[in-house]
């Protein structure tokens, strides 16, 4: 039986909600087929959680614990950490050195995705349509100015962490008096901040995973929220109205489905990942599909995008994570 590492925690602000994450990945993987240990890990502190209610640590050697002394390594990390290092290629680079293999993209895939401004401007010379931003490093902020704002995103805007989850440090700005709060609200999450232009529309999300043998793209989902915008009441206090599927067109959902499907194949992405999305419109009235950020390391709770996403396409989670690791070790 393979033994699998679900890696939950890290050293970010999303710490807590990796810990549901791992967990919701513990309760969906098949254990006649699979020996699953959920380990946390943040600064200090690598450990696996075992069934008695006892931890052990982790040797970083090689990524093994000991139980009772008995040495055991694992044959797999499924990774669910939101933010440093799991989602910024650290731990994927750690992994390649010691020859285990994971779930996620390569190191330079999820450097380049954790970071906002450099992904966009990345997609955007594939023809993917994006925000504009303005990208500010800490030390820098006080040569924002109100005009430079005007001509480059204009109000309202966002300002959020360039390099950091998508739940903290995120304002929605409607005026150049409120930008030094903001600043000082995204520096505390990451060293360089994007002001971001706003894009009126309606936001999907959608997931999708690709093995040797299939390419899987799952229903979206439609976020409806009452707040400013999609922020972490609205994530994980209940603040938001999640419709799985989306309530799109035939048309546009398959436009959707193919620029999800082309973001995968340029990034050459590797397990789950969620692409987030406007759609605006057009002078014309025409439906314009913007992306906002692209998930490598999604949410996993059982009220998730993914896992909403997968039963409404008649799936099961743990069957798709089951062909994520036997595409890789199978």
């Amino acid at each position: 039986m393979k033994r699998i590492a679900i890696i939950c925690g890290g050293d970010s602000s999303e710490h807590d909600v990796s810990l549901r994450s791992g967990a919701g990945i513990y309760s969906f993987f098949h254990k006649e087929q699979y020996d699953c240990y959920v380990v946390d890990l943040k600064k200090g502190d690598w450990h696996v959680n075992l069934s008695d209610g006892s931890t052990a640590d982790i040797d970083k050697n090689d990524f093994s614990f000991t139980v009772n002394g008995e040495k055991k390594t694992f044959d797999y990390a499924y990774i669910t950490i939101h933010g440093t290092p799991g989602e910024t290629g650290q731990l994927q680079g750690y992994f390649d050195l010691i020859g285990l293999p994971y779930s996620t993209s390569s190191v330079l895939v999820e450097a380049l995705t954790f970071d906002k401004f450099a992904l966009n401007n990345y997609l955007r010379s594939f023809g993917i349509s994006v925000a504009d931003s303005i990208l500010v490093r800490k030390g820098d902020e006080n040569s924002i100015t109100d005009e430079s704002i005007q001509q480059t995103v204009g109000y309202p805007c966002f300002v959020k962490p360039a390099a950091d989850g998508s739940s903290f440090g995120v304002s929605k700005v409607k005026s150049f008096a409120d930008m030094p709060k903001a600043l000082e609200l995204a520096l505390g999450e990451s060293n360089t901040v994007m002001i971001e232009a706003f894009l009126d529309g309606t936001e999907v999300t959608q997931g999708i995973y690709k093995t040797k043998e299939k390419s899987v793209v799952f229903p979206a989902t439609e976020v409806v929220t009452q707040n400013e915008f999609f922020d972490y009441d609205a994530k994980y206090n209940g603040q938001v109205e999640e419709i799985t599927p989306a309530r799109l067109s035939a048309d546009v959902a398959s436009r959707l489905a193919k620029i999800t499907s082309a973001i995968y194949d340029i990034l050459h992405a590797n397990g789950i990942i969620r692409v987030d999305y406007i759609i605006s419109k057009t002078a014309d009235g025409t439906d314009k599909i913007n992306v906002l950020e692209i998930n490598t390391t999604p949410g996993m709770t059982a009220t998730s995008f993914i896992p909403q996403q997968v039963k409404a396409a008649g799936l099961s989670m743990g069957d798709v994570l089951a062909d994520i690791v036997e595409n890789q070790i199978g």
